[in-house]
C-alpha cells in the first residue's frame, strides 16, 4: 500500500454503490479515521473490512490529526471516511487534507458517491453553474438569492417545509426540486414552485433542497412596484436589502426605488 493519506468515498444509501478500489484500499491501509465508527460498522461488516478504525468527527478532527498523520509520516497508509458520501462535503475530512497539505505529505481521492451532485443530475436544473451552499441557513436566504444561477442545500426533514415556505416568500419565482432518500428505496424528486409544495406531506429521510436559476426576463416596473409595497413595513436599510436581493437589482438602485415611493 502506498504511503499517504486516503478520503475515500461511501455509499449514500445503497451499499453497491462502494467502488472495488474503495474496498481494496479500506481493506489495505493500516487505519480508518471514521467519522462515526458504528455507522462505519455496517459496511465493514458487509465488505468484511477488518481493518483497525478510529473516530475522526466535528467534535475532535482538531485533536486527532497529528496522530493520524503520523502515521503517515512514519511510512503508513490513512483512510478518511464519513458516514455517507464523500469527506469534506459538510462533513469532516478537508481540515485533515489541508493539514497534509501543509506537510507536503501524500494525499490521494478514492471517488464515491456525493448527494451534493447527485441531487443536481436529478433536478433537471442547468448544472453548467451552481452553487453549493451547505445546510440551509434562513438568514442567508436573501443573500443567496443574489446567485442567479442553480443553488444547493442539504436540509433535514423536520425543517424542510419551513425552508420552502422561506423560500416561497423571498424566491417565489424559482422552482425548486425536493430530492429525497437518493439510491434508496424510497428515492423520490418534488418538483414545482415553492408556493406550490408548500402544502405536500412532510418528505422523510435525507433531503437535497436544489433552487433553479432565477428567471432571465428582468422584472418590469410594476412588479418592482409590488415588491416594494411588500417590504417597505420594516427599517429603508432592511427594505432596500429585501427589495435588492427579490427583484435581482442593485442596493443603490433599490435605494432609489424606495426614496421615490416616498416623494
Amino acid at each position: 500500500m502506498q504511503t499517504g493519506l486516503y478520503i475515500v468515498g461511501t455509499p449514500i444509501g445503497n451499499l453497491s454503490d462502494l467502488s472495488p478500489r474503495a474496498i481494496d484500499v479500506l481493506k489495505s491501509v493500516d487505519i480508518i479515521a471514521a467519522e462515526d465508527t458504528r455507522v462505519f460498522g455496517k459496511i465493514a461488516s458487509h465488505f468484511d473490512i477488518k481493518t483497525r478504525r478510529v473516530s475522526c468527527h466535528e467534535h475532535n478532527e482538531r485533536e486527532v490529526i497529528d496522530s493520524l498523520l503520523e502515521r503517515v509520516r512514519m511510512g503508513g497508509a490513512v483512510a478518511v471516511v464519513s458516514d455517507a458520501g464523500m469527506p469534506g462535503i459538510s462533513d469532516p475530512g478537508f481540515r485533515i487534507v489541508r493539514a497534509a497539505r501543509d506537510e507536503n505529505l501524500p494525499v490521494f481521492v478514492v471517488p464515491g458517491p456525493t448527494a451534493v451532485i447527485s441531487a443536481l443530475v436529478l433536478s433537471g436544473f442547468p448544472t453548467d453553474r451552481f452553487t453549493f451552499c451547505g445546510f440551509f441557513d434562513e438568514k442567508k436566504l436573501h443573500d443567496d438569492n443574489r446567485i442567479r444561477h442553480t443553488i444547493v442545500y442539504y436540509e433535514s426533514p423536520n425543517r424542510v417545509k419551513t425552508t420552502i415556505a422561506a423560500i416561497a416568500r423571498v424566491m417565489p419565482e424559482r422552482k425548486i426540486a425536493i430530492v429525497r432518500e437518493i439510491t434508496k428505496i424510497h428515492e423520490e424528486t418534488i418538483i414545482g414552485y415553492p408556493a406550490d409544495l408548500l402544502n405536500i406531506e412532510s418528505p422523510r429521510g435525507e433531503i437535497v433542497l436544489v433552487v433553479a436559476p432565477a428567471p432571465e426576463h428582468k422584472m418590469s416596473d410594476s412588479e418592482i412596484s409590488e415588491i416594494v409595497n411588500d417590504v417597505v413595513a420594516t427599517s429603508t436599510k432592511a427594505c432596500a436589502a429585501d427589495l435588492a436581493a427579490r427583484a435581482g437589482i442593485s442596493k443603490k438602485e433599490a435605494y432609489k426605488r424606495l426614496l421615490k415611493r416616498g416623494e
